[in-house]
């Protein structure tokens, strides 16, 4: 409106003032008041058209500036509802995400722990050459101590680590070098433990029982002939001195003359064996053996073969200080009760203090340095 009104035709200059006429006549008067008359009403003419135009202008103007702010009206109108209804679906569209992402976020925690799983599965699953080879050294290793401390025997640990050393030595891994050192050494250390062979004992033991019942007693006398065939079964036999050989022709005389000393000299063995058997000479340092009744020596062959089965059961369930103490009872019985002229109480005998010597618990020494290798090559 402003602009229009500044922006419109200027109004004319106001009209000079009519210098006052000499006084005229009353008609020249009429005629100059007519004059004024209609001057002024032109000029009020020419500014009231003036206003006119102006205001008609202005009025225009007024007009297409209210259409305009009316229009602009409508525009801001429809813009905020346009406005509300895009933030309400942006509204909608927030909460949705808020309830997808809280979504999103559970199973991603979900899938966390998934892949945290599967990682685990798959490092126990994909673990490397180098790791198998040394956990299956080790358990084998711990096994073998378990046979071990069962059967008293080093052979399973030794075995083990001679296993254990060749695998190792066909993988031909640098950094695993220190282990088969260690495998070494602890091999060195078992093999030098002198353990009891349990089987080659109890074949000593049931040889010395097979002969119990072939031994002969101090309270039993035995006959010279009874003794050379009983020692012929446990000493090898002698052999025959080969007769010479005839070189040449011999007379009837020589034959003959052979012929009786061969005689002469078996009959005069003969008749000394038959008289050397009358008397019996024996050392006794225990009275009580020729006391024994003769009925009484069967229980003295079961007792002293009782003691030695005991004996050999215990060795066969690792307990030797009962087989010491048993195998100690069969050898005084063997002492007290046989003949220790016998060939065959000497070798019974021998065959017990054998068993009594060899039959002692060993501990067998841990493989600590190849466990300690293969903890440290490992990792763990």
């Amino acid at each position: 409106m402003t602009d229009d009104l500044h922006t419109a035709a200027p109004l004319p200059p106001p009209a000079a003032p009519v210098p006052l006429a000499e006084p005229r006549t009353e008609p020249a008067k009429r005629s100059a008041v007519s004059r004024a008359a209609w001057v002024a009403i032109a000029v009020l003419a020419v500014v009231s058209g003036t206003s006119l135009a102006v205001a008609w202008r202005a009025e225009q103007r007024g007009a297409s500036l209210e259409q305009e702010l009316v229009r602009r009206q409508q525009d801001g109108a429809t813009k905020v509802a346009e406005a509300r209804l895009i933030a309400k679906q942006a509204q909608e569209i927030s909460s949705e995400s808020a309830a997808k992402v809280a979504l999103l976020e559970a199973r991603v925690a979900e899938v966390a722990v998934q892949r945290t799983q599967l990682e685990d599965l798959i490092q126990s699953l994909s673990r490397s050459r180098d790791e198998n080879l040394l956990t299956d050294i080790d358990a084998a290793i711990r096994v073998a101590l378990q046979q071990t401390a069962i059967t008293g025997s080093a052979e399973p640990l030794v075995a083990t680590l001679k296993q254990g050393d060749e695998r190792l030595a066909r993988y031909k891994q640098p950094r695993l070098e220190g282990v088969r050192r260690a495998i070494a050494r602890d091999l060195d250390r078992v093999k030098a433990v002198s353990v009891a062979d349990i089987s080659s004992l109890s074949i000593k033991l049931d040889e010395a029982i097979r002969m119990v019942d072939d031994l002969p007693l101090l309270a039993v006398a035995e006959t010279r002939k009874d003794a050379a065939s009983r020692d012929a079964k446990v000493a090898p036999a002698g052999t025959r001195p080969a007769s010479p050989a005839a070189n040449g022709p011999t007379s009837a005389v020589s034959l003959w003359t052979g012929k009786l000393d061969e005689v002469w000299r078996a009959v005069s063995e003969r008749l000394w064996s038959e008289a050397k058997s009358l008397v019996r000479v024996t050392r006794i340092d225990n009275p009580d053996a020729m006391l024994l009744a003769p009925e009484q020596s069967f229980f003295v062959r079961e007792n002293l073969k009782l003691r030695l089965l005991n004996a050999r059961l215990a060795l066969l369930s690792r307990q030797f200080d009962t087989a010491q103490s048993d195998l100690q009872v069969a050898q005084t019985s063997l002492d007290r009760y046989f003949d220790r002229n016998s060939k065959r109480t000497v070798l019974a005998s021998e065959l017990v203090r054998q068993v009594v010597g060899q039959a002692r618990q060993v501990a067998v020494p841990r493989p600590d340095d190849t466990l300690a290798a293969l903890t440290a090559a490992s990792g763990r």
